[in-house]
């Protein structure tokens, strides 16, 4: 989700809520305690240099229970960045503490954020020798007319 997708939904949010990848939800008296600016600067294995710049939340639990954070507090503190920090209107990940630090994507199904699970992957698969991946059939068109040699056919 890119920044400018997180306001439009909070300013129609009744409540901030995420769910985790298994289902649960992080717990309600979280604290959102960064947002910011991520840069990673690097070379792939290929030897491509890239650039990468996120929007990164903290989301932290502490021991009071009580806390609520607003919809509204929450725009207040991403106006807040995007003035001080230059914030544009850039991809967000969410950093938690679950057992150990995980970084998620973002997603929203109209009612709550959704802590989407981030994958690794090569980025210069064309020069380390992967294979691009097979193409599937499904075995139902293998028999069509137009997919098989027919006797007489010439094509075999």
């Amino acid at each position: 989700m890119k920044l400018s997708e997180i306001k439009a939904s909070l300013s129609n949010a009744e409540g901030v809520n995420f769910r985790l990848p298994d289902g649960t939800m992080v717990p309600e008296h979280f604290h959102v305690t960064e947002v910011g600016i991520i840069t990673k600067d690097f070379i792939d294995c290929g030897g491509t240099v890239r650039h990468e710049r996120i929007v990164n939340f903290q989301l932290w639990n502490a021991n009071d229970t009580e806390h609520r954070l607003k919809a509204g507090k929450l725009l207040n503190i991403i106006a807040l960045s995007e003035k001080v920090l230059g914030i544009d209107d850039l991809d967000v990940e969410v950093e938690y503490q679950d057992t150990t630090i995980g970084k998620y994507n973002l997603g929203f199904d109209g009612r709550d954020f959704l802590l989407l699970s981030k994958q690794t992957n090569c980025l210069a698969q064309d020069k380390c020798g992967i294979p691009p991946a097979k193409q599937k059939i499904e075995m139902k068109t293998l028999g069509s007319s137009e997919n098989c040699c027919t006797p007489g056919g010439g094509c075999c």
